[in-house]
């Protein structure tokens, strides 16, 4: 049941950073693309960073470039996403999933990311 399963998100003050981790079940298909989206309270997922099979093609919004990195391991069926001067905007569930979603995407459990003083 059970595809994407993320990591290390935690409390962190303005400024901060921290590294997602998206791991994949052995059972899991192989995807071209893969994606962080994130879920602020109260709204709706918005996509972060993408990245294609070899790693050599990457997207970000106005929002994160610069600031996020993300990347991925397929020997590992890993995807992971490097944050840094976090500030409180940030402040939501990050989540992996496939690029394009879905018509009716399944979302994991996710992982909390909280900035604040």
């Amino acid at each position: 049941q059970v595809q994407f399963v993320e990591s290390g998100g935690g409390l962190v003050q303005p400024g901060g950073s921290l590294r997602l981790s998206c791991a994949q079940t052995d059972r899991a298909p192989n995807h071209y693309f893969m994606a962080w989206f994130r879920q602020p309270e109260g709204k709706e997922h918005e996509l972060v960073a993408n990245i294609n099979w070899n790693g050599d093609v990457t997207y970000y919004p106005d929002s994160v470039k610069g600031r996020f990195t993300i990347s991925r391991d397929n020997a590992k069926k890993e995807v992971n996403l490097q944050m840094t001067s976090l500030t409180p905007e940030d402040t939501a569930v990050y989540y992996c999933n496939t690029f394009p979603l879905s018509q009716r995407p399944t979302w994991g459990q996710g992982t909390q990311v909280m900035v604040s003083s």
